[in-house]
């Protein structure tokens, strides 16, 4: 049965991504052979760095491709995957320079210009505590109508954003008009505290969150929705709200592993 809306595409198979660490010919293998029972419908792109490119010849799926170097490598995986006949869904570019946000947001926007090639392009953007810096580089995002990128979670406590601060980022993205995506620490649906000691964010908490926040509610207010973890209480938001809207601003998010988003839906009977 096709999944709703709502959850179709949401996870890009990211396997090969700390702390998965899959060798890169078993998680293509398992990519390829994933079944509607595997949660096929659940996954959009694979993804891989520029640098594996050359490893994955004949891959038939659509590819999502982190530049590992600056602006100047833009051009790099678009000309590769042309050549070998790959499919690329889209570009994910950090930017590095801390001291200077906006500054290396107009460096890819200016980089990209020279290129021939409609796949979303999303940006991802530090967490810094210099808030007026990462909003400047958001506003040269939006403007040259690229996506935002949002690290949700990682190897450190420190990758791990605060409710408050991903609220914001959220925020920021639909007053700008701006899709965004989000990367690491989404495994599980639920907010919840992992065996690493950390707390995680649940993409289900970040999906109501984000459906709220557009229909008008308060950054407070998301907030509490993304400390929430209580399932009862986010599942009958779910079935309340309009996400398949939301994903129209969030459109996925990067998973090492795709079974344990599957089995949470699984789990709340948000899907089959």
């Amino acid at each position: 049965m096709p999944l709703d809306d709502a959850w179709a595409g949401l996870v890009d198979d990211a396997a090969i991504f700390p702390p998965g660490d899959i060798p890169l010919p078993e998680a293509t293998a398992t990519y390829a052979a994933r079944t509607e029972e595997d949660g096929a419908g659940l996954v959009g792109s694979f993804v891989l760095r520029d640098t594996d490119l050359p490893l994955v010849r004949g891959f038939g799926g659509p590819l999502s491709v982190v530049v590992t170097g600056g602006a100047g490598q833009l051009a790099g995986p678009v000309g590769l995957c042309e050549r070998l006949g790959l499919t690329l869904a889209g570009i994910e570019i950090p930017l590095r320079d801390l001291d200077d946000l906006a500054g290396n947001a107009r460096r890819v926007v200016t980089a990209l210009r020279h290129l021939e090639t409609e796949v979303p392009v999303y940006v991802e953007l530090p967490h810094v505590g210099n808030t007026s810096s990462w909003f400047a580089a958001a506003d040269e995002v939006a403007a040259a109508e690229l996506r935002l990128k949002f690290r949700t979670g990682g190897l450190e406590a420190g990758a791990f954003p605060a409710a408050h601060a991903l609220a914001r980022w959220v925020d920021a993205a639909l007053d700008r008009e701006t899709s965004f995506k989000c990367t690491a620490g989404l495994h599980h649906a639920l907010r919840h505290t992992a065996d690493d000691g950390f707390e995680h964010h649940g993409f289900l908490n970040v999906l109501v969150a984000t459906r709220l926040l557009f229909d008008g509610a308060g950054v407070d207010d998301a907030v509490v929705v993304l400390e929430q973890r209580q399932s009862e209480v986010l599942v009958e938001a779910a079935r309340e709200l309009d996400l398949a809207g939301a994903r129209r601003w969030f459109t996925s998010f990067g998973s090492c592993s795709v079974a344990e988003p599957l089995a949470d839906l699984r789990q709340l009977g948000l899907v089959a």
